[in-house]
């Protein structure tokens, strides 16, 4: 009987792409996205007086952009960078254990998501507290709080959308990971059963390398 795991398993992702050449796109994709949004910390941080937003510009009673919370921001990026580093070394180099943490990621933020969204269907008030945080002059504040029922819909959508997304990311990765463990087991050495004994016979490249220790007999014609 076939496994649901090993239904889903497939060498291909993005209709085209193989899975390895999907998860090395995606950790290079992350890696530039974290490097971009290090790079704006960074200056944020050397520049904190023109960067710094207030409490008042925000109308609420937060300052979001002190600088411990700019510093965590800026460890969690460079950890985000690590990680999808790693995840492109082990996708390109064949091995699988550089892919776990990435995909360990990928488990969490998904987990994160759809706390959000059973959030949004359980407290659907929180939308709308959201919404009255914004400053004033966000473009069509009163628009968008006068949609109710409607506003929830298209949220709930939306994020929908994006967890599928975040699914068949995983999925990817995860079939990268077995892909590559399996490549890595084609040098492991076979076992051959016959009816009563068991014979352990080692790669075919490590008996073409081993040197024979006697000199094959002359050969004589009959």
């Amino acid at each position: 009987m076939i496994s649901p795991w090993d239904r889903l398993y497939t060498a291909s992702c993005c209709l085209c792409c193989h899975v390895r050449t999907g998860t090395i796109i995606l950790g290079i994709w992350y890696m530039l996205i974290n490097a971009v949004v290090l790079l704006i910390l960074l200056t944020a941080l050397s520049d904190p007086e023109h960067y710094h937003i207030t409490s008042a510009e925000l109308a609420n009673d937060l300052d979001v952009m002190d600088d411990s919370h700019m510093c965590i921001a800026s460890a969690i990026s460079l950890l985000m960078i690590m990680i999808a580093g790693m995840a492109t070394y082990g996708a390109y180099k064949q091995h699988a254990a550089w892919i776990i943490p990435f995909f360990c990621y990928q488990v969490f933020d998904f987990a994160l998501n759809t706390l959000v969204a059973i959030s949004i269907i359980v407290y659907p008030n929180t939308i709308q507290d959201y919404l009255q945080q914004l400053p004033n002059t966000f473009p069509y504040k009163e628009e968008i709080m006068g949609m109710n029922v409607c506003l929830l819909l298209i949220v709930l959508l939306f994020i929908g959308c994006i967890l599928a997304f975040k699914a068949y990311l995983i999925t990817c990765v995860w079939n990268c990971y077995r892909y590559v463990s399996g490549q890595g087991t084609t040098d492991i050495l076979v076992y051959v059963t016959t009816s009563d004994t068991t014979v352990l016979l080692p790669p075919y490249d490590d008996t073409m390398a081993v040197p024979l220790k006697h000199d094959p007999p002359p050969y004589a014609s009959a």
